[in-house]
């Protein structure tokens, strides 16, 4: 049953009016029946809490800033509110099929746990850097309405036995608390394999923990996302806590097309040489692509044009191929 306190916070927020606030206790009491094995009463929570939200949907409504993380959390999540949506995002046909129904899951949630069911919410994303692994979380957040929460890993580890242990479990029950997209990004930090030479004990206790975490019964509708782009470096281990493991690759030739179209816009580009441009762009990644047409408009722009040429595009796309060529270069990053 509902503790003391957990029932005077509801009454205060319904007196104060912060209906968010008062289905977030709602939720911290469901996932409370949850462990205590008490499965039908905590169903019948979440499933009220959710027809409350579905009937706020249904009303006229002006936008409302998303409440900041507070207290020991301000420093561990960083709350962006979502601007995309998954139509936004240059996606392989593969990977959008699945996010496809990762969504159709999470709207559909309920009808998932009438059937004993559960919808997918552990995800990972890997890839090579700047393939649309963050962009994609937040695109994810925005389909679904959720706020998108990103953990900051440079507050969440720490060099003291057991903290960052701690801070994981502050994140993990927030996660219960409040429904979102969380995102781990740059996961292999934390789940690096426990069998690694340079590895010290903390972090084997770090990953232990966030195994166990995960492990523990879906009480939460929130989406648990961890993005890597070193998944060869992740512990075996991390496998089956996940429900979707989704790989991400640089871009085909007509991704590339796509990407520089949708950045070049409202620019007119009438008369590009695409196979030059494809050709040249061959091992670039989506941010790469991205900031290679943004600064061929720019340039068009400062030269009184509304048009992008091939020369535009390829002079972009060949600055940023040497710039890679630096990086390459650079013997720390050949390890």
């Amino acid at each position: 049953m509902s503790n003391t306190k957990q029932i005077l916070s509801m009454l205060r927020s319904r007196a104060e009016g912060d209906e968010d606030q008062f289905l977030a206790i709602a939720l911290q009491v469901a996932a409370g029946e949850a462990r205590q094995g008490h499965r039908t009463s905590a169903e019948q929570i979440r499933a009220a809490v959710e027809a409350l939200r579905q009937s706020r949907r249904d009303r006229p409504t002006v936008h409302v800033a998303l409440a900041r993380p507070r207290g020991e959390l301000e420093g561990l999540l960083d709350l962006r509110e979502p601007t995309l949506r998954l139509s936004d995002v240059v996606l392989s046909k593969r990977l959008r099929d699945r996010l496809d129904r990762v969504v159709l899951q999470q709207e559909r949630r309920t009808w998932l746990r009438e059937g004993n069911r559960l919808p997918s919410r552990r995800l990972l994303f890997a890839g090579p850097p700047g393939s649309g692994k963050t962009m994609t979380a937040e695109a994810l957040a925005g389909q679904l309405r959720l706020p998108f929460l990103v953990v900051r890993l440079e507050a969440l580890i720490t060099r003291y036995m057991g903290e960052t242990s701690a801070k994981l479990r502050l994140v993990f029950d927030e996660t219960i608390r409040r429904r979102g997209v969380y995102l781990f990004d740059e996961f292999d930090a934390i789940g690096g394999r426990r069998a690694a030479t340079n590895d010290v004990g903390e972090m084997r206790r770090v990953l232990n923990s966030f195994l166990q975490f995960m492990e523990e019964p879906a009480s939460t509708d929130s989406l648990i996302l961890a993005a890597t782009n070193h998944a060869e470096l992740l512990d075996p281990a991390l496998q089956r806590r996940f429900d979707e493991v989704l790989r991400f690759e640089m871009p085909s030739a007509d991704e590339i097309r796509e990407v520089i179209g949708s950045h070049l816009r409202p620019m007119k580009y009438p008369r590009i040489a695409w196979k030059r441009v494809v050709a040249a762009a061959g091992g670039l990644s989506q941010a790469e692509l991205a900031r290679a047409a943004d600064e061929a408009a720019k340039a068009a722009l400062l030269s009184e044009s509304d048009s992008v040429t091939t020369d535009d595009l390829l002079q972009q796309i060949n600055a940023r191929q040497e710039m890679r060529e630096v990086f390459a270069s650079n013997p720390e990053d050949e390890r």
